[in-house]
């Protein structure tokens, strides 16, 4: 739901209620999360001999953390002191809404139980008359105890008693909740809400789709609920006849599912040996940045420590890429964002030194001379001058001037800003940045998705200045943007857009379930027509339905050559329990919902998306980096493997020479023979959407291809579109630029 609406919900009190993740009265078993325990990072390696500029960069970290308590306003507790201090103040007669925040600001620190004690304290002042409030001040704190019991009951399952199943829509199997005084209790609770609202209230609806929730928690859905109250079985069930498989949450038994906050995830080979690795990161200031190394079984070791990343704290998003041209994938950690003021974090650009090491070389390259919050950037070669220059996007409310950066890359490890001479500062609240060449000039354009303004697209002049031509091109919208990409949806060979809506609710979602009208925003596909213009496909294309995308990205799940999409959604607000979502492509005519079926439907925060072959057995497997942004609010990231579809495949390592190294910005062609007739599939060298890393090496999907005709390779820089034929199905392979032929990739299958 737009924050307008928010503020004119006549509800406010609720808008920063709990729900959806693990508090902190008691840490799962095994995990504790960073947060809670006071733990900075492994301890091993010497950190002391890193370079100065790594160790400016560390200090600089550590003072963003001691600032944290009384600054940051989604993990600080200094609101809470103050609303405990009023308490006494005021004493047992202080009005409603100061018990509500006060209980609120608990919750957001994971403190449930304390939570719960004072929106009973409130509940009986208002029942006998010693607290004032009226009606509204009632229904909220009849919510606020469903919502402060909902989070009771996933820390005691979900978070103590994990299992594959937890918290994924539908509920069952070992998703379902063993103790059940929580769930049991938010029933009661929102069965109040209820009974004071009307049927087409925003928060009657909202209280509506939790109830559902909570009933499915205890197995006593749907017959448990109210008929009145019902939602419909046959939106929420997996049909019988359903042909899409279930993907199974695997990462614990991967050594992946690290319990953290929101944050970022990059898959890449950054050790050289040709298995996937990942780096993930979390937002929480005093969570470790963690280095998952492939073991070439299936299993990730923590390689964080001797890989020597101890101490770098905090990170919304991550971004790679080779920025040095010496082969060995490097990264960007983003910081900041949501957070105005108090948000001037500095980004962390880190070189891999080829050896397991790492170093943070911000300050040296030039990217640490002031400071902005944001959690977007991208990678280009805007001037085709065949090194990665370096978009990032700031986020500027109306009272903050937070300029987006353009940094241009020197050629010798630095990089010089030159937003505004080239006319990109875009001066808005930045929430995602796509490069794409939509017009196929050869110089890539940049997209740049804006909260509470229209979006931009700047087209590349190819003087190093760019124009916005997003309103005569019609691709301003959606207002409230997030995540967004350029990608060949359909195969056609040019490159359309998709941007997302951050502007939705669970009110919306549960009319959405009831067929009733829904007035939130939805998100926009732009068809490509191949003469650089853009058509809105999204609602024929089935995408118009409730969807708050934070962490999303694209690949190609079953392996027919044609991208699907996965978003992860939700929004601080702790009652914001929406199932992520997952569209699967069908022959670029448009996209079905294979949430359900597939085993997407997760219900926790979802942000960081990669699609990766994790296992290097020719499908994607889809990694999510999942948990909110209270300090309370954590969860474990998910790995959903794939089950397999029996298409053919082909794994493409496109290196550059005159280009970039990476390829970042080529353009891959496979032409195959599928059922006697030649067929083409198209990719573009990225590392996917705006909120997670994809490799920058390139599985695709080719469906039932008996042969593989040819592979052709269109470099940015240069243009030259380099032809391999011969090339086998089911294979990797490296094609360095300008070079004849390919080189085969052996890659080592894990354990399935």
């Amino acid at each position: 739901m737009s924050r307008a609406r928010l503020r004119t919900a006549g509800l406010a009190l609720v808008v920063a209620s709990c729900t959806a993740g693990c508090g902190r009265d008691r840490a799962p078993e095994g995990v504790v999360p960073a947060v809670a325990r006071g733990e900075r990072a492994p301890t091993a390696g010497d950190v002391s001999a890193q370079p100065p500029g790594h160790q400016r960069m560390l200090e600089l970290l550590r003072e963003v953390e001691r600032r944290t308590p009384d600054e940051h306003h989604y993990l600080g507790d200094r609101r809470a002191r103050e609303l405990r201090a009023a308490l006494r103040v005021y004493g047992d007669s202080a009005p409603a809404q100061l018990w509500v925040d006060a209980a609120v600001a608990e919750l957001q620190l994971g403190r449930e139980r304390a939570a719960i004690e004072l929106l009973e304290t409130a509940e009986r002042g208002l029942r006998n008359g010693t607290i004032p409030g009226d009606a509204t001040a009632a229904m909220t704190v009849q919510f606020q105890l469903g919502v402060a019991s909902m989070r009771l009951a996933e820390t005691q399952n979900c978070c103590e008693l994990p299992s594959p199943d937890s918290c994924i829509l539908p509920i069952r199997g070992g998703g379902l909740h063993t103790r059940p005084e929580g769930a049991s209790a938010a029933i009661r609770h929102f069965l109040a809400v209820l009974d004071m609202t009307r049927e087409d209230d925003y928060w009657h609806l909202a209280a509506r789709w939790l109830l559902n929730l909570a009933h499915m928690t205890l197995g006593s859905w749907p017959d448990g609920v109210p008929e009145a109250h019902r939602l419909p079985a046959e939106r929420l069930t997996v049909a019988a006849d359903a042909d899409f498989p279930r993907f199974v949450n695997v990462a614990a038994g991967r050594g992946l599912d690290t319990f953290s906050l929101s944050g970022g995830a990059v898959a890449d080979d950054f050790d050289g040996d040709d298995d996937l690795d990942l780096v993930v990161s979390t937002w929480d200031t005093s969570g470790q940045l963690r280095f998952w190394v492939n073991q070439g079984d299936g299993t990730f070791a923590d390689r964080t420590a001797a890989a020597g990343l101890t101490g770098l704290l905090g990170g919304l998003n991550l971004v790679q890429a080779d920025y040095d041209g010496d082969g060995d994938v490097d990264f960007l950690v983003l910081r900041g964002a949501w957070l105005f003021e108090h948000g001037r974090y500095p980004n962390s650009l880190v070189r891999n030194n080829g050896d397991g090491t790492f170093t943070d070389v911000t300050f040296d390259a030039g990217l640490g001379a002031v400071h902005y919050p944001t959690q977007t950037a991208g990678w280009a070669d805007f001037d085709n001058d065949g090194d990665l220059d370096l978009y990032v996007g700031n986020e500027s409310p109306q009272n903050l001037r937070h300029p987006c950066q353009l940094f241009r890359n020197d050629g010798d490890g630095t990089f010089t800003d030159v937003a505004a001479r080239a006319g990109v500062e875009n001066l808005r609240y930045t929430k995602a940045v796509a490069w794409g060449d939509y017009d196929d000039d050869g110089f890539p354009d940049l997209y740049v998705s804006n909260i509470g303004s229209e979006n931009r697209l700047f087209h590349n002049q190819r003087d190093g200045t760019f124009v916005d031509v997003a309103p005569r091109l019609g691709v301003t919208q959606p207002l409230a943007g997030f995540p967004a990409w350029f990608w060949d949806y359909d195969n056609d060979g040019d490159l359309d857009l998709f941007a997302s809506s951050y502007d939705t609710g669970i009110g919306h979602l549960a009319a959405w379930h009831l067929g009733m009208p829904v007035t939130c925003g939805f998100a926009r596909l732009y068809r490509n027509d191949g003469a650089g213009r853009f058509t809105d496909v999204a609602e024929q294309s089935g995408l118009h339905v409730p969807a708050m995308p934070m962490g999303s990205n694209y690949g190609d799940l079953d392996g027919d050559g044609w991208l699907d999409m996965y978003l992860g959604t939700g929004d601080p607000s702790y009652y914001s329990l929406m199932p992520n979502l997952m569209f699967v492509n069908r022959g670029g005519r448009g996209f079905v919902d294979v949430t359900l079926a597939g085993g997407f439907g997760h219900l926790q925060k979802g942000h960081a998306v990669v699609f990766a072959d994790l296992d290097a057995d020719g499908d994607v497997d889809v990694f999510e980096q999942m948990g909110g942004a209270y300090r309370g609010d954590g969860f474990r990231d998910a790995l959903y493997e794939n089950p397999g579809f029996g298409n053919r495949w082909l794994c493409v390592h496109a290196v550059g020479v005159r280009s970039n190294r990476a390829a970042i910005g080529a353009r891959i062609r496979v032409d195959v023979v599928e059922d006697g007739a030649e067929r083409a599939i198209h990719r573009l060298v990225s590392s996917g959407g705006s909120f997670g890393g994809n490799p920058l090496r390139q599985t695709i999907g080719l469906g039932a291809a008996e042969r593989i005709v040819r592979v052709a390779i269109a470099w940015p820089t240069t243009g030259v579109v380099q032809t391999i034929e011969g090339v086998p199905l089911d294979s990797a392979i490296r094609v360095v630029e300008d070079t004849e032929g390919f080189t085969p990739i052996a890659l080592r299958p894990g354990r399935r």
